[in-house]
C-alpha cells in the first residue's frame, strides 16, 4: 500500500501530474485511486469524463473520484449536521441558509482524510494518489489531526460535562437543542479514527507528500515555505516535480527570455530542496487531456521508473525546540564546519557550504530570531536559534 499526496501553487498543474501520476500506476499493475480534495475540481476535465462523489472506473485497475462537501457531511457528519440544522432553525434562519451554515468549517477536511483512510482500510486498493488543494488548504487539512487531538483532549470533555449539565434546563425553559450523547459520540468516533489517521500519514514508507511547481520566483517561494511546513508536521517529502519546463528543441528567440528565467529559478529549485530528488515534466505543445495525453506526461516524467516507490527517505531538515532555543538541522554529508556560511534575511536562512548554496524558508515562529552558534553532529548541520540582543539590527547575520 503506497498513499501519495500531490500538492502545490493553485495553476502549477498539480491535477494533471496526480493524474498522470495514476495512470501509469494502474498500467503497472496497481489498483489504483486517484481523489481530488480540492474544491474546484478539475480532476474530471483531466480525464475528460464526469466523476462522482464515489470511485468511478475510469480505466483497467483505475479508479477517480471527486469529493463532494455535502455529500461528505452526510455521510461523515450525518448526525451532528442535523443537530447544527435544528439549533439554528431555533435561531429562527430560514431553513435553505441554515443547510449551508450547517457545513461548519474543517468538515470537509476532515471527511476527505476519513475518504483517504477508508479507502486503506478497505483493501480495495495498492496505491491511493490525493489531488490536494493549493497549498495553504493542503497544510490546514494536513494539520488537522493534531488540531483535533487537542480538541479532543482539552475542550471536548468539559464541553460534553457542560452539555449534561444545561440541556434539561435548555429545553424546559427555552426549547433549546443541546447536543444529545448520540452527537457527542459520532464526533468522538469520528476525530478517535484521525489518531490511525495521523500515524498513517506521517508514515515514510506508507505516506510521501509531492509538490509541484514550475520554475516560477512565486511558485518556488511558495513550494519552500510548503515543504518547511511539511517538514514541522512530519511529513516526509520525496520527490519535487518542476513542472512546464520550455524543452531545449525550442529554439524561437522570442522564448530565449523566458528560458533564462527558467533555467535561473531551476537551480534555486535544486538550492531549495536539496537532497529531495527533482523531476522535470516539459511544456508541452498541446494539451494534456484523456488518457492518451496523460500517458504521455507520465512518460515524460517518470521514464520507465515505478511512480510508487519511495524516492527520498528522509528529511532535508528539520526543527526541534531543546531548552528553550530553536535548532534547526540541515543534512550536510561530507561538508566541514569550514567550508559552512550562513547569513538570514528576512525569513530566507542561506547556508553556502563550499561552491554550494541552500534556502531555507524559516517558519513564522524563527522570524524574530537569529542564527546563533552551529555545530556538526551525524552529517547534519545544527543551527541554534536565539532572540536578537538589543539594538542589533537582522537585516543579514553571519555566523
Amino acid at each position: 500500500m503506497r498513499i501519495v499526496l500531490y500538492t502545490g501553487k493553485g495553476g502549477v498543474g498539480k491535477t494533471t501530474v496526480a493524474a498522470a501520476t495514476a495512470v501509469r500506476c494502474a498500467e503497472l499493475g496497481y489498483r489504483t485511486v486517484v481523489l481530488s480534495t480540492d474544491l474546484a475540481h478539475s480532476l474530471a476535465d483531466s480525464f475528460d469524463r464526469p466523476l462522482a462523489p464515489e470511485p468511478v472506473v475510469v480505466a483497467p485497475n483505475l479508479w477517480a473520484q471527486e469529493t463532494d462537501i455535502y455529500y461528505n457531511v452526510r455521510r461523515y457528519w450525518g448526525r451532528v449536521q442535523e443537530w447544527v440544522s435544528m439549533l439554528l432553525a431555533w435561531r429562527q434562519i430560514d431553513e435553505l441558509i441554515a443547510d449551508e451554515l450547517s457545513v461548519l468549517p474543517g468538515m470537509d477536511e476532515l471527511a476527505n482524510l476519513l475518504w483517504i483512510n477508508n479507502h486503506r482500510e478497505s483493501g480495495a486498493y495498492d496505491v491511493i494518489i490525493v489531488d490536494c488543494a493549493p497549498t495553504g488548504e493542503t497544510l490546514r487539512l494536513l494539520s488537522f489531526p493534531d488540531v483535533a487531538r487537542w480538541w479532543m483532549e482539552k475542550i471536548f470533555p468539559i464541553h460534553r460535562r457542560a452539555a449534561q449539565v444545561v440541556r434539561p434546563l435548555g429545553r424546559a425553559l427555552f426549547d433549546l437543542p443541546v447536543p444529545d450523547d448520540e452527537v457527542y459520540d459520532a464526533v468522538k468516533d469520528l476525530f478517535g479514527q484521525l489518531d490511525e489517521l495521523h500515524t498513517m500519514l506521517v508514515d515514510q514508507q506508507l505516506t510521501s507528500v509531492r509538490l509541484v511547481l514550475n520554475p516560477e520566483k512565486m511558485v518556488v517561494k511558495e513550494a519552500q515555505r510548503t515543504y518547511t511546513y511539511l517538514n514541522l508536521f512530519g511529513y516526509a517529502t520525496d520527490l519535487v516535480v518542476c513542472n512546464r519546463v520550455l524543452p531545449r528543441e525550442v529554439t524561437d528567440h522570442y522564448f530565449d527570455a523566458w528560458k533564462a528565467t527558467q533555467a535561473r529559478y531551476r537551480q534555486t529549485v535544486e538550492e531549495g530542496f536539496a537532497p529531495i530528488p527533482i523531476r522535470d515534466a516539459p511544456l508541452f505543445g498541446h494539451e494534456i487531456v484523456g488518457l492518451d495525453g496523460l500517458r504521455e506526461m507520465a512518460a515524460a516524467l517518470y521514464g520507465d521508473a515505478d511512480p510508487s516507490q519511495v524516492f527520498f527517505a528522509g528529511r532535508g531538515h528539520h526543527i526541534e525546540k531543546h531548552d528553550g532555543e530553536y535548532v534547526l538541522s540541515l543534512q550536510l554529508p561530507f561538508a566541514s564546519k569550514d567550508q559552512v556560511a550562513v547569513f538570514q534575511t528576512g525569513d530566507e536562512l542561506v547556508v553556502h557550504v563550499g561552491s554550494q548554496k541552500r534556502n531555507v524558508i524559516l517558519p513564522r515562529a524563527l522570524v524574530g530570531l537569529q542564527p546563533h552558534g552551529a555545530r556538526f553532529e551525524d552529517g547534519a548541520l545544527r543551527i541554534r536559534f536565539v532572540a536578537p540582543a538589543a539594538g542589533t539590527t537582522r537585516a543579514t547575520e553571519r555566523s
